[in-house]
């Protein structure tokens, strides 16, 4: 199995019982297909570098998986159909970052 590292950009009109239904929908799917989260990091509502679809901020999360990297075509299909995921990237490591990141340290100075 290989090692990822994802990011995910959630819609940020989203309620808090919304956003935790799709996380958990997408931990669902890593589960239904054989991968596995390793580590997972909430790296809250930010501003965005330039407007996705209108939107000017979003929920970001960070996980850390390992998953067969065929199975990642998969994921991409299910994640493009869904309307509150806005983007999304997935990253082959060789060794998952050590948490919290920088991100992480950021966002509880401020």
């Amino acid at each position: 199995m290989s090692k990822f590292e994802v990011v995910l950009l959630f819609n940020p009109e989203l309620s808090t019982n919304a956003l935790t239904s799709e996380l958990e929908n997408f931990k669902s799917k890593l589960d239904s297909h054989s991968s596995k989260l390793i580590n997972e990091e909430n790296w809250g509502l930010r501003d965005l570098s330039y407007n996705i679809n209108k939107f000017k901020k979003a929920f970001y999360r960070y996980l850390q998986i390992e998953a067969p990297g065929q199975i990642i075509k998969e994921i991409n299909k299910d994640l493009n159909q869904s309307e509150n995921i806005i983007r999304y990237l997935f990253i082959k490591v060789n060794e998952h970052q050590e948490l919290p990141t920088k991100l992480s340290y950021e966002k509880k100075e401020v």
